[in-house]
């Protein structure tokens, strides 16, 4: 069975907020992205433990670290994003969830973004290095495909994942991101990343890249649903509506958009007999 998940930062920078919204929709796990206008990597371990305590007694779980790891540029140094990623890692422990989001990072810094073959290498070095880290950490990175970053066309997603060949290393499938890059999220995308798909953001993006809520954009939501139903998928749809703002490290929707959003997801999953928890 699918579960449903949601960034609840894109409710609101309160937690209790976050947690209402959610109950109210039948969500019963987050993407923990951040709270109280804080990165989840910038909690304290004492904002952690009451994190873990309040969703715990509401019913909640954490079905991601929607980490910022891999949102960097390339010659950006590399030993001082380890503590992060090892940070990462340890708030997924306290989460108890095997995952974490990450990102294949941004071109060199004042250089030319249209040539990604000319970092291609060091993109892969320190993937394969945090790759390691995250298996002895019993952990999966989930790459996303970023708009800008290595991994934003299909061609180079699929590139990362046949080098990088990995049980922590997986994949998220992002239509939205995938439409603002010029590429055809369904069928293309699906099936060219099928192999590694572990976890799906669920947003849309109409044909000039706004986003919309799932259904309203060029995604091919309804028929997307319907096949990954087919072929077996029992991972979490995780809601990332950007309805109200979508900044390059976060997006905000506000309650009653979220709503909308999750309501759009909900509606299509009902019309087509799908269950999910």
């Amino acid at each position: 069975m699918i579960r449903l998940s949601a960034f609840a930062d894109e409710i609101s920078p309160d937690l209790d907020e976050q947690i209402a919204v959610l109950s109210s929709e039948n969500i019963h796990f987050m993407e923990l992205r951040g709270a109280w206008n804080t990165n989840v990597l910038d909690f304290s371990d004492q904002q952690l433990k009451s994190i873990k305590e309040k969703l715990d007694a509401h019913g909640i779980g954490v079905s991601s670290i929607g980490s910022p790891i891999g949102k960097v540029a390339i010659d950006s140094p590399f030993d001082e994003h380890l503590r992060r990623l090892e940070r990462a890692i340890e708030v997924a422990h306290v989460m108890q969830t095997p995952f974490i989001r990450m990102f294949s990072f941004y071109p060199p810094k004042g250089s030319d973004a249209a040539n990604p073959p000319a970092y291609r290498d060091e993109v892969l070095k320190r993937l394969h290095e945090m790759i390691a880290r995250a298996r002895a950490a019993d952990v999966v990175l989930l790459h996303e495909n970023e708009k800008d970053i290595y991994g934003d066309t299909i061609a180079r997603c699929v590139d990362l994942f046949q080098n990088c060949g990995d049980k922590a290393f997986r994949s998220i499938l992002d239509p939205a991101n995938y439409i603002q890059c010029g590429q055809t999220p369904y069928p293309n995308a699906y099936e060219a990343t099928r192999p590694w798909l572990d976890y799906v953001h669920v947003k849309d993006a109409d044909a000039e890249g706004k986003v919309t809520p799932a259904g309203d954009g060029a995604a091919r939501w309804s028929e997307l649903l319907q096949r990954l139903r087919a072929d077996g998928y029992d991972g979490f749809l995780s809601l990332e509506p950007h309805l109200a703002n979508a900044s390059q490290y976060k997006g905000f929707s506000g309650p009653d958009l979220f709503r909308r959003a999750s309501q759009a997801l909900q509606k299509m999953l009902q019309a087509m007999d799908w269950q999910y928890a």
